[in-house]
């Protein structure tokens, strides 16, 4: 497809992300990025190689992280980040904070009311769409017809690519034994009727395989994978005691395998939203029970947590950390969990540190439940010695006593 109808030089591109990237735009733009010298494209979740670092020569690349196929550009010094909470997307977007003239989207096949749906990925889709000059379709007969978003009539699209293509899945991580643990402690906190948030990735899907005994899960998610999906199969997520959408697992992207592509189609049990409702503070705040489980690149002995940057490069995001972090400690009964190993680098490196190495993505007043293979430091309503104490608890026990000391020389009074 030729886009030079369509795209102007100096554009500001948003496309896509992981699954629900327009794999087949993408290479028709990258094939002829020459035209669009100054080109600005703003991606999230990067799931597939269309775009590569020498498509950069041309284009520029924007991102509110440096997440999957993302973080190639972000260690070649090519990914520029917008710091910015997830749910505070689609707000920027439509005042014009955050520029999108165009946007490049994959679409489902129109459903019977003739409409097309945004398949796998909302988030802040449904913002760019609205603020754009031109929207670009790529209608893929292999997306999902899904609820939970905004439906797009033909009309509405200035053009459309037919395509047949796979979504990108995401591969089954392998469980560690570390993990394993850090999953059991993790699980104590999920009680029956507990509404989840949970990610893709190896902890989050041992945490999913500790639940199998519960009842009547909910989710409330940024993002789900085929671990969610097997509970909802088995009978243990229903959704039927949250106070919001009742029977309805709600998630802004879906990322997993082709299965799970299959089993959301025209599922009504599954709703793929945008950003301000799956991370919108009005909305989470209505969710009793609330368990977030999210993880962090560090964490210091206070509780600040830093899950963008390692040994100075930038490989994570603000994304939904804050906002679900927040939502589940203010939640009736519920948690904000961040789990992590102890160590990094072979065990070389503790993650638990006195002072952050990087930048604070979720400040120590939000902080509530750390966990790692050696347990969990509860957090919320403590004093800094208490937590201090706490989490060189949790800490490898090989780091243990020269954080101790650091700590004292840090904080001579404890405070």
């Amino acid at each position: 497809m030729d886009l030079s109808k369509h795209l102007r030089a100096g554009d500001h591109l948003f496309v896509g992300e992981g699954p629900g990237e327009p794999a087949a735009l993408m290479r028709a733009l990258v094939e002829r990025r020459a035209a669009y010298s100054g080109l600005t494209l703003f991606m999230g979740l990067g799931a597939h190689e269309t775009l590569l670092p020498e498509h950069l020569d041309h284009l520029r690349l924007r991102s509110y992280g440096a997440l999957g196929t993302m973080r190639r550009f972000a260690r070649n010094g090519q990914l520029h980040i917008v710091p910015c909470h997830l749910g505070q997307l689609p707000s920027y977007i439509a005042s014009g904070t955050l520029r999108c003239d165009a946007v490049l989207v994959q679409l489902s096949p129109a459903g019977p009311d003739g409409r097309h749906s945004l398949g796998v990925v909302s988030l802040h889709l449904e913002a760019a769409i609205a603020a754009a000059r031109t929207v670009i379709g790529q209608v893929n007969d292999q997306m999902p017809y899904t609820h939970g978003s905004r439906t797009i009539a033909p009309g509405e699209l200035d053009a459309v690519m037919m395509a047949s293509e796979p979504l990108a899945e995401s591969p089954a991580p392998r469980v560690t034994p570390t993990e394993r643990m850090i999953a059991g402690h993790v699980a104590d906190f999920i009680g029956d009727g507990a509404v989840l948030q949970v990610g893709i990735g190896t902890v989050p899907d041992a945490v999913i395989a500790c639940l199998g005994d519960r009842r009547d899960l909910g989710v409330h998610s940024g993002v789900i994978g085929d671990g969610v999906m097997a509970l909802i199969e088995r009978g243990v997520v229903t959704n039927a005691r949250k106070h919001r959408d009742q029977g309805v697992s709600v998630t802004g992207m879906l990322y997993g395998s082709h299965r799970l592509y299959a089993f959301a189609d025209a599922n009504r049990a599954i709703a793929v939203s945008p950003a301000e409702y799956t991370h919108g503070q009005h909305i989470l705040g209505e969710l009793d029970r609330l368990i977030s489980v999210n993880s962090a690149v560090e964490v210091d002995l206070t509780g600040q947590m830093n899950a963008e940057v390692a040994a100075g490069t930038y490989l994570g995001g603000i994304g939904g950390h804050g906002d679900f972090v927040r939502a589940g400690h203010r939640s009736a009964g519920g948690r904000a969990i961040v789990a992590l190993p102890s160590t990094a680098r072979g065990g070389g490196e503790s993650r638990i540190q006195v002072r952050l190495r990087g930048p604070v993505t979720t400040a120590r007043a939000d902080a509530d439940t750390i966990v790692t293979e050696y347990g969990a430091a509860e957090l919320r309503g403590q004093p800094i010695a208490e937590r201090m104490r706490r989490m060189i608890a949790i800490a490898h026990p090989e780091f243990r006593e020269s954080l101790a000391r650091e700590s004292r020389e840090f904080m001579p009074h404890g405070f």
